[in-house]
């Protein structure tokens, strides 16, 4: 396997990166938005600006009515649709505009056995290790069913990003539950998720198939697909679109993803002019 290498946002050469790419990938939260929360009106304003200069692909864990909610809800007209594609849950789930509204093209759902598998696994360990909090301490659902992905998020779904952000921040507790789930499901794809979480797919399912398809979509090389993300550390979420060839960008939070959008705006030309 040829190395990866993953670029600050902050040490990209954009001049160079506008003449290298075809398309360019984000992931959402702590990269284009808060954790669950929707776009401000600058990102709106900026993200919505560069659909009209370069396809854009958003690849993020969380389900379709998040993207509605910290997306679409945000851009409302501001956006070339055509040049926006949606993928949940991971790139599990694809959705693209078919001139009237948001079409899923494809979703490769778990199958009932392997949904309550995971489930039976992911509760059961959390609970050995001491993971499975007590209900007040819980912001919303701990397990989600996704339909193409599982998830465990140990504070709940809508956890505050304070809450979150100090609960595991080595990461370890979710890296051990993930093995624990991981040993017990070798049919399926486990991995840390989001800050708190932990998902269950498909297997081989994940950001690098994300990028795969991408790359099929658009008739390109996987190296012409650059992708923003916040989680570029070799467990983190967002590393196998790195690890699958596409330039990959490490950014903090959205401000950075701010800038660097902003950066693109001012160098890539509009489409058709």
């Amino acid at each position: 396997m040829s190395e990866v290498t993953i670029h600050n946002w902050d040490d990209v050469d954009y001049d160079d990166l506008c003449t290298r790419i075809d398309v360019i990938g984000f992931d959402l939260d702590t990269t284009l938005a808060v954790s669950k929360t929707p776009m401000t009106a600058d990102m709106a304003t900026a993200f919505g600006e560069l659909t009209r200069r370069i396809p854009i692909a958003v690849v993020s864990g969380g389900k379709y009515p998040l993207f509605e909610r910290q997306i679409l809800a945000m851009l409302g007209d501001n956006v070339e649709k055509g040049n926006l594609h949606l993928m949940p849950t991971s790139g599990t789930r694809y959705y693209s505009w078919d001139g009237t509204g948001w079409r899923c093209r494809y979703a490769h759902d778990l199958s009932p056995e392997d949904r309550d598998a995971a489930i039976e696994s992911l509760t059961r360990h959390a609970k050995e290790q001491g993971l499975w909090l007590p209900d007040d301490d819980v912001w919303g659902d701990r397990l989600e069913d996704r339909g193409s992905q599982i998830t465990f998020s140990a504070l709940g779904q809508m956890a505050p990003p304070a809450a979150k952000a100090a609960w595991d921040p080595d990461r370890s507790k979710k890296n051990r539950l993930a093995a624990a789930v991981a040993a017990d499901l070798p049919q399926l794809t486990v991995r840390s998720g989001g800050s708190t979480s932990v998902d269950v797919v498909a297997k081989g399912i994940d950001k690098s198939y994300a990028m795969r398809r991408l790359a099929e979509l658009f008739s390109t090389d996987i190296a012409r697909i650059a992708f923003v993300g916040d989680r570029m550390d070799p467990d983190g979420n967002d590393y196998p679109a790195a690890a699958a060839g596409a330039y990959a960008i490490r950014v903090h939070e959205p401000v950075d993803t701010l800038q660097v959008i902003r950066r693109l705006n001012g160098l890539l030309p509009v489409i058709g002019r």
